[in-house]
C-alpha cells in the first residue's frame, strides 16, 4: 500500500524468522550493561513504569533491533532521530565484534531525513508521536478514518500567540504542524510560513488536515483492497520469511564460525 514491491523487497514477520532472536543473544554478550541502560527509550519507560513493572525484554530490545539490522548485511538504515541512538548501538556492537573477529559484520550507516526526522505528538508537541503513548489523540494513523484524522489535527495543541513561524523551542505545536504539512506536500517549510503571513492557526490546522487526508486516503484504500485477499498476503509473508531465513541463516552460520561455536550436525 505504501509502494513496497514484494517481488523486489523481502516482507516478513520477524517472529517467523528465529535467527533474529538467536543473533540477539550473541550480540547481547558483546553489549555493555551500561550502554544498554543508557538507551533513552528504556530510561523514559522504566522511569514511568517503575523497576518492578519494567521487563528484561524492554531492556534488551535495542539489542534485538541490532540483530534485525546486522543479519542482512545492511549498509544504510532509514531511521528517525529518536532511533539514532539504537542504530549507534548496532554500529558499536558490530565494530566491537569486528575488532576481535574481523569482517564478521557490515557496519551500517544511518539515513535520517532532515525534515521529518522526528514528528511530535499533536497533543504534546514536546514528545514524539508514538503509538505507545497513553492516548491516541495525538497520533496520526495511516489507517484511521479520514474524518477522525482531520479532527485530531484540527484539535492539535498550538500556543496562545497568533504568529505562524517555525521555532521548535518557542512554538513546538505550530512547528510540528508545519513539518507535517511539509512532509505530505513536499513544500518547503519556509515557503509555507510565507504563505501563512497574516493568517491564523485555524487556517494552518485546516490546511494541514486537508493535506494529510489527501495523502493517507489512497493508502487506506489500498490497504482495504489488500486485506480483501488474505491468502495472497499470507503467501507474501511466507515467501518473505523463507527468503529471510535463507539470508539470515548464512549470516548466523558465519557468526558462529568466526566466534568458535560448535557447528550442529
Amino acid at each position: 500500500a505504501l509502494g513496497i514491491d514484494p517481488s523486489r523487497a523481502t516482507v516478513f514477520v520477524q517472529s517467523h524468522v528465529p535467527t533474529h532472536s538467536e543473533l540477539a543473544w550473541v550480540l547481547g554478550c558483546f553489549t555493555g550493561f551500561g550502554q544498554a541502560s543508557r538507551m533513552t527509550q528504556f530510561k523514559d519507560k522504566s522511569q514511568k513504569q517503575g523497576a518492578e513493572a519494567t521487563t528484561v525484554g524492554l531492556f534488551t530490545y535495542p539489542v534485538l533491533m541490532a540483530a534485525d539490522v546486522l543479519l542482512y548485511g545492511t549498509e544504510l538504515v532509514p531511521v528517525g532521530e529518536d532511533q539514532r541512538q539504537h542504530l549507534e548501538l548496532a554500529r558499536d556492537v558490530a565494530q566491537r565484534i569486528n575488532a576481535r573477529f574481523p569482517d564478521t559484520f557490515v557496519v551500517p550507516e544511518a539515513m535520517i531525513p532532515k525534515a521529518t526526522a522526528k514528528i511530535y505528538d499533536l497533543q504534546d508537541p514536546t514528545a514524539k508521536m508514538s503509538k505507545s503513548a497513553d492516548s491516541d489523540a495525538g497520533l496520526i494513523s495511516l489507517l484511521d478514518d479520514p474524518a477522525k484524522t482531520a479532527k485530531k489535527i484540527r484539535s492539535a495543541v498550538t500556543d496562545s500567540e497568533r504568529e505562524i513561524r517555525f521555532d521548535r523551542d518557542a512554538k513546538p505545536g505550530v512547528s510540528n504542524l508545519l513539518t507535517i504539512q511539509s512532509a505530505v506536500t513536499g513544500a518547503d517549510v519556509d515557503k509555507l510560513v510565507e504563505g501563512y503571513a497574516g493568517r491564523g492557526y485555524g487556517d494552518l490546522k485546516k490546511e494541514t488536515a486537508e493535506a494529510v487526508v489527501e495523502f493517507v486516503t489512497p493508502i487506506k484504500t489500498r490497504v482495504d483492497e489488500l486485506l480483501d485477499d488474505p491468502a495472497e498476503l499470507e503467501g507474501v509473508l511466507a515467501r518473505g520469511a523463507e527468503r529471510a531465513r535463507e539470508v539470515s541463516g548464512e549470516t548466523l552460520r558465519r557468526v558462529y564460525d568466526r566466534l568458535g561455536f560448535l557447528a550442529s550436525q
